[in-house]
């Protein structure tokens, strides 16, 4: 059995109790999050415990809520009754069967199937002057001590819940196909020949932190040089809730001085390597959701099928490599132009090898 995270309410009645906070989205399927809630009902009061696992976009502080207004939308929720056990023995999974071992009698399980439309955990880095929580998607399973499972006139006590957020994640597929090619050809004024520019991707799908390999095939059948190659990366984040809005953010750029003359071709690989600690200072960039302050990464590439419609915060990458070609005649330089073309790019995390194996019960901050 894995690791397994605690969180005990401020009264001591009940105790939250998950194997693990990360949980891999395949596509076409999602893990079970499968848990325990030890309940005392010495403590309850008559009351019951339900639990509730929520997806929900933060779009700011709970720290600037002093008007009432809520700065969390809830994207999907799912509720259940965990104590007085409402139907027969519910079946348990390997680990809720281990924790009911330990935990005794007052052991509850629960387990909760995400659907497939929900996104990934994903936040949105914050400005130099910004506090409190970040802004994002993320994921909570909160077991609470109520009369009702969901009123919302009623009031629960902070004393009388505990909470463990939790990752949904998606790792790159173990297949790794060619990558994707593009190409283009423009023509300028004063010419009747074009500029064609090919570029193209080893491969579809790159990790966090490996360098990106860009191959660029140029064949300028102009009068016109070609004075400088540009690669970069561009980061679109689509926010989809009541609209859909994508903002797009430069995550790296290089630009290398390679000419190319008339009627002459060229063909080179270049190397860019799109990086967090590259982009610190850049507000609203999206970073994969982290667990308290520890590292993280760019943002994954959001992997979905086909027209299923989703909602939250979607990440899409594009390598863009932009030619500029001098003006030629008098001018020189002062009317060069630049012939752009672009392909996506998959950026992710590969799948970890290996699981833990050791049993180490230990308490988990929210």
């Amino acid at each position: 059995m894995a690791k397994v995270f605690k969180k005990t309410s401020g009264n001591g009645t009940i105790a939250l109790y998950l194997g693990k906070r990360d949980f891999v989205d395949c596509v076409d399927s999602v893990e079970v999050v499968d848990g325990v809630v030890k309940v005392d009902p010495a403590g309850l009061n008559g009351k019951k415990v339900f639990v509730y696992l929520a997806c929900a976009f933060r779009y700011g502080s709970d720290d600037l809520d002093v008007i009432g207004l809520n700065f969390r939308r809830d994207i999907w929720i799912k509720r259940v009754q965990v104590y007085p056990v409402t139907t027969g023995k519910a079946p348990s999974t390997p680990l809720q069967e281990s924790l009911l071992k330990k935990v005794g009698e007052q052991g509850c399980p629960f387990s909760f199937q995400m659907p497939l439309n929900l996104p990934c955990s994903v936040s949105l880095q914050p400005g130099s002057g910004d506090s409190g929580k970040a802004c994002g998607v993320d994921f909570e399973v909160k077991a609470y001590i109520a009369n009702e499972l969901d009123n919302p006139d009623e009031v629960i006590e902070k004393k009388n819940t505990c909470r463990l957020i939790i990752r949904k994640i998606q790792f790159a597929p173990a297949s790794n196909k060619a990558g994707p090619k593009a190409e283009i050809s423009k023509q300028f004024m004063m010419t009747d020949k074009p500029v064609n520019v090919e570029i193209s991707l080893e491969k579809e799908i790159y990790y966090h932190g490996d360098p990106i390999t860009v191959n660029v095939k140029i064949n300028n059948e102009t009068t016109k040089t070609v004075k400088k190659i540009k690669v970069s990366v561009d980061q679109q984040t689509s926010v989809v809730l009541y609209s859909s809005d994508t903002y797009t953010k430069e995550v790296c750029a290089q630009e290398f001085g390679e000419t190319v003359g008339a009627n002459s071709t060229f063909e080179k690989s270049f190397q860019v390597m799109p990086l967090l600690a590259n982009n610190k200072e850049k507000k609203g960039l999206a970073v994969d959701g982290r667990l308290k302050d520890e590292d993280t990464n760019l943002a994954s590439t959001t992997l979905g099928q086909g027209e299923r419609e989703m909602q939250g915060i979607l990440i899409s990458y594009k390598v863009k490599v932009a030619v500029t070609v001098s003006g030629g005649g008098m001018l020189g330089g002062l009317t060069g132009s630049d012939v752009v073309v672009e392909v996506p790019l998959t950026l992710m995390s590969p799948k970890p090898a290996g699981k833990l194996t050791d049993v180490n019960m230990e308490p988990a901050e929210g």
